[in-house]
């Protein structure tokens, strides 16, 4: 499993998901995950831990979601557990998953779908973060099967794969490839760095466009 040291975590942590988006677009790739895919229950801190995918599909079967339990229960801790379900309008995750997740020491979840038991999550498990397409009481059993664990899925138009480094925060979730991680990190220090130079000569000169004309970026 890919794992990542706790000084390159709270480095991306310490990072504004736009940032991140950015310098993942500057290496070739996207990284955002569509705004649907929004935060639910903000967490402790800005989440950032590796991806354990899984994924979901429509089926009349009534049976337990064996894949997702399965990455609760045997993940790292400081994993992120993510569920493709193709953006379904039901819960792929709720209080009692979360339960085990927090017992597990689990960093949080990104759910292409539903999620429940929001006021439990919120009440009992308040520092771990959820990002969801939408709050539906409306469980996966006979609607919905796991199919895959650990494969590549897609989340919010974006493909995610097993070790990829997710970041989330208020503006929303952004996946960083795991082979570029280490230049994503310093192309988006080296953009928050610029912009803290733009933002102070904005303030000095009383002028946006002469920020714009010094730095080009907006």
């Amino acid at each position: 499993m890919t794992s990542y040291s706790e000084a390159t975590l709270e480095a991306y942590r310490s990072l504004a998901t736009a940032s991140v988006a950015d310098a993942v677009e500057q290496h070739g790739v996207r990284g955002y995950l569509e705004g649907a895919v929004h935060q639910v229950v903000p967490g402790a801190r800005t989440l950032a831990g590796p991806a354990v995918t899984v994924r979901e599909v429509p089926a009349p079967e009534l049976e337990p979601p064996v894949h997702a339990l399965a990455a609760i229960d045997e993940s790292p801790a400081g994993s992120v557990v993510c569920i493709d379900a193709g953006a379904a309008d039901v819960a792929v995750w709720g209080g009692l998953m979360t339960a085990g997740a927090v017992a597990r020491k689990l960093a949080g979840c990104v759910l292409d779908g539903g999620v429940r038991d929001v006021t439990e999550i919120r009440r009992d498990f308040p520092d771990f973060p959820v990002y969801a397409r939408h709050a539906v009481p409306a469980t996966t059993l006979g609607r919905y099967r796991t199919v895959s664990l650990n494969e590549p899925v897609v989340l919010g138009g974006v493909t995610v794969r097993q070790g990829d480094l997710i970041v989330g925060d208020r503006d929303g979730v952004v996946r960083v490839p795991r082979g570029l991680v280490s230049e994503v990190l310093a192309t988006a220090q080296d953009i928050e760095n610029r912009e803290k130079e733009q933002t102070a000569l904005i303030l000095s000169s009383g002028s946006l466009r002469d920020g714009l004309a010094k730095f080009n970026r907006i």
